[in-house]
């Protein structure tokens, strides 16, 4: 069966057809929605046409992507009070299955070029980012006004891919990540802590929950703009 736009369901969780793995590699149904949402043409006027393979997740243009979740609830350990969190949280168990119910959605998700150090793995390794897409988004938008951050190393190495944008806003707009930024572009943080700092992630419960609850009207804001762009392409 050939997939439309039409046929993306923005509430579909990836989680469900992932056998247990990491969705972000093991989905099928995820690797469809990103081909078919992101072959279209590029800010700089060139046409992106993905395909997948048995050698790649996808392909196009020369470069090789994988996906990437936006969201992150640091169940890995990463966050040092998760665990505190977890016990103070009534019903935990039922809390985090509805969240990540949630957030492995569509929306919650994007593609990033595979290199030798990815944005992926270079979001989620770098102390001062610890994997949130708000200070990852920022670090892009400095790229494309010539200032350094964390993630320059990472940004570099897929120069070529970020120059298809033209610019932040072409980025931001290709990937409908408008709900990400304000009317002049400038990032909303999700988190209130000092730029890049060494340790960013919520230290109490209710900077936790609140971090929570921007990413679920994230993913939520993100998959009504893929609805609608569905609906004006096809």
């Amino acid at each position: 069966m050939i997939m439309k736009l039409e046929d993306i369901d923005i509430t579909f969780d990836v989680q469900t057809d992932s056998r247990g793995k990491d969705p972000d590699y093991a989905s099928a149904t995820l690797r469809s929605y990103h081909q078919l949402l992101w072959s279209k043409r590029l800010p700089n006027g060139e046409m992106l046409a993905l395909s997948s393979g048995k050698d790649c997740y996808l392909k196009g243009n020369g470069v090789f992507f994988g996906s990437d979740s936006i969201t992150a609830t640091f169940r890995n350990g990463r966050n040092r009070h998760y665990e505190e969190f977890r016990r103070a949280i009534p019903n935990h168990a039922e809390f985090e299955k509805d969240v990540l119910h949630r957030l492995y959605t569509v929306g919650g998700t994007i593609i990033f070029p595979q290199t030798d150090w990815s944005m992926n793995r270079a979001r989620g390794c770098h102390p001062r980012i610890c994997d949130r897409w708000d200070l990852t988004l920022e670090c892009i938008r400095r790229f494309y006004i010539g200032e350094t951050s964390p993630l320059e190393k990472a940004i570099l190495e897929s120069r070529e891919f970020f120059e298809w944008f033209v610019d932040f806003k072409g980025y931001v707009d290709f990937f409908l990540l408008q709900d990400c930024v304000d009317e002049q572009y400038n990032v909303k943080f999700w988190l209130d802590t000092p730029l890049f700092a060494s340790y960013p992630l919520p230290q109490d419960l209710e900077s936790y929950l609140a971090w929570v609850n921007t990413q679920l009207e994230f993913a939520e804001k993100r998959g009504q703009r893929i609805k609608e762009y569905c609906v004006i392409s096809e």
